[in-house]
């Protein structure tokens, strides 16, 4: 289903960040079943206080596998994470469609550049004129509020 941008229904900064919080919630259970996993493949021989180096990266590209696993395949059905679905927004590419995998993937990628600039990616759709962030403007992409109903 194609429909025309319309600024009016971009969703603001205050809703995109209670759905992230909101999506915090799944993603820690999901880096503490990745966590557990690799205990238990270890066979807990790995001193939690100090693990090699080999299994902190394993383990961190898991975690960041993981997450974006999450929310890719959360934008590319449906374009909505659990959160995205409490506030009543959705991910959809500029021209109103569904986000292609590439996509979303580079709207992951890039959302990761925004938080990791102090978080100025996401304060950027304040001065868009249609509410964009950083992770937006790459992936072709809107986050839109959807009505009551």
């Amino acid at each position: 289903m194609m429909t025309n941008p319309d600024p009016t229904r971009s969703t603001g900064l205050g809703r995109r960040l209670a759905a992230m919080l909101y999506d915090l919630f799944p993603l820690l259970g999901l880096w503490m079943l990745v966590a557990a996993l690799f205990l238990l493949a270890s066979g807990g021989r790995v001193d939690a206080a100090h693990p090699p180096f080999a299994y902190q990266l394993a383990l961190r590209v898991a975690l960041l596998a993981v997450s974006a696993a999450y929310f890719t395949v959360s934008w590319t059905r449906g374009g909505q994470t659990i959160g995205m679905r409490a506030w009543r927004i959705r991910v959809e590419a500029a021209d109103g469609s569904h986000l292609s995998w590439p996509r979303a993937l580079l709207r992951f990628c890039v959302a990761l550049v925004s938080l990791g600039f102090f978080g100025l990616g996401y304060l950027w759709c304040l001065i868009d004129r249609e509410g964009r962030a950083w992770h937006d403007l790459a992936a072709r992409s809107r986050m839109i509020h959807l009505p009551h109903g």
